[in-house]
């Protein structure tokens, strides 16, 4: 056995094995500790909170993440294509990140004068007065603009694989924001100080990888027109599937809050908090996997391999996940507390939607990270046949309608996002 464990040491299967497994223990154990607060703290907050005062959180929230996915617009992802080209270079690397935050920062106030109105009505048709709606709306406003910067700052360690340090701010941040918590929505049970709290986290964190970035790109540099260029590029592409995505990704709040009853939006929130289990993988898919995909050489044989390993793992994961929700959904429900008790169906169902959306995602920022784009006017209209089937044969009224449409969507969306990834693959032979 010792024998063995010495060759193993010494192959190249080995070493790469040994590497892998470090990565993954170190990553995964402390991506566990946070994501498990961020958890908690979501808990915390659906069972402290009124059932009317978690479905304003709810809809901030929601609108919270369609803000972020507008300002972005493909932003991120054209800095990580750009960076994945020079990481080794820090000024030319600083360069890439200085392009893509000032450009993250005008989004981000598009986004903003957008989205910041729709969040304001919805408060208004859920009972929320011009103050409470004006004010919730104000409290996201740190958090969304922290977040947006945040997520650049991130690529230049992820391109470099220093994920500990990485990890440690995260885990940092999610102490902080479980202690904000505590403090706040236990004195004070409201959704106004729950949006505000959560984001002053994050201003934290943006301070912590102000620090951090210096070490592998030189933010002094100015920013790169040709770099500019190339993301706004991409960002055109991706602009309408983002749009569609401020939409789509939210579907389940949105047809709730239009459809549905006030209550229905807070069971629907608490539920869909659930899938934060999944940001574990995804987490760790973008840290270590991402990353390391965008600096593949366009090698046919190993881009394949690499994509087929990396959606083959997802689905195991994602089935494993639906697994444990419908055997312990009892437990699971039991933990939001007795005003969700009775959703077993509706929470295997969202479960499942999650998964999915998952595998989609996994194989997009594939793509996305080699500068492959699907035309939106492919994809969009797809998703939106899918939708309106969905709707015309679904009961949407409910959470296990809207829970099902999310499946059907998420399934159509994987599909077509799959076979293209293996496309622009294949496709690499006669470049």
């Amino acid at each position: 056995m010792r024998e063995f464990i010495q060759r193993l040491n010494t192959s190249v299967y080995g070493v790469r094995f040994f590497e892998w497994a470090r990565l993954i223990t170190i990553t995964g154990s402390v991506q566990l500790v946070v994501q498990l607060l961020g958890l908690a703290s979501a808990i915390l907050i659906i069972r402290l909170l009124p059932s009317s005062e978690y479905a304003l959180y709810t809809l901030a929230n929601s609108m919270l993440a369609n803000m972020i996915i507008l300002s972005d617009s493909g932003v991120s992802i054209g800095v990580m294509s750009e960076g994945g080209k020079v990481w080794r270079d820090p000024q030319r690397l600083g360069s890439v990140i200085i392009t893509g935050l000032g450009l993250r920062k005008r989004f981000a106030i598009y986004s903003m004068v957008v989205i910041a109105p729709v969040l304001f009505v919805l408060l208004r048709h859920h009972g929320a007065n011009w103050i409470i709606s004006t004010l919730i709306t104000l409290s996201i406003i740190p958090g969304f603009f922290a977040t947006s910067i945040g997520a650049i700052y991130e690529i230049g360690p992820k391109l470099h694989q220093e994920i500990l340090p990485l990890q440690k701010i995260q885990l940092g941040s999610a102490f902080g924001r479980m202690i904000i918590l505590c403090l706040s929505v236990f004195t004070l049970p409201l959704a106004l100080i729950a949006c505000f709290t959560t984001g002053l986290s994050q201003l934290w964190a943006n301070k912590k990888l102000l620090q951090l970035v210096p070490g592998y790109a030189d933010l002094k540099v100015k920013t790169d027109p040709i770099v500019r260029k190339r993301i706004l590029e991409m960002s055109k592409r991706l602009v309408p599937e983002a749009i569609y995505g401020c939409l789509s990704g939210q579907i389940t709040i949105w047809l709730i809050s239009i459809f549905g009853s006030t209550s229905s939006v807070a069971e629907a929130g608490a539920l869909t908090r659930l899938s934060m289990v999944l940001n574990f993988f995804s987490i760790m898919v973008g840290s270590l996997i991402i990353p390391r995909f965008s600096r593949l050489n366009n090698n046919k044989k190993l881009l394949l391999k690499r994509y087929l390993q990396i959606q083959f793992c997802m689905l195991l994961v994602g089935l494993g996940i639906v697994t444990a929700s419908w055997i312990f959904s009892s437990q699971i429900l039991y933990i939001l507390g007795p005003a969700y008790s009775g959703l077993h169906k509706e929470v295997v169902l969202m479960m499942t939607g999650s998964a999915v959306y998952a595998i989609w995602q996994s194989s997009f920022y594939l793509c996305s990270s080699k500068g492959w784009v699907i035309n939106p006017f492919i994809s969009i209209p797809v998703s939106i046949i899918t939708i309106i089937t969905g709707v015309v044969f679904l009961d949407i009224s409910n959470l296990q309608g809207v829970f099902i449409l999310n499946i059907l969507v998420a399934g159509v969306n994987v599909s077509v996002q799959t076979f293209y990834g293996l496309f622009k693959i294949l496709k690499q032979q006669s470049e």
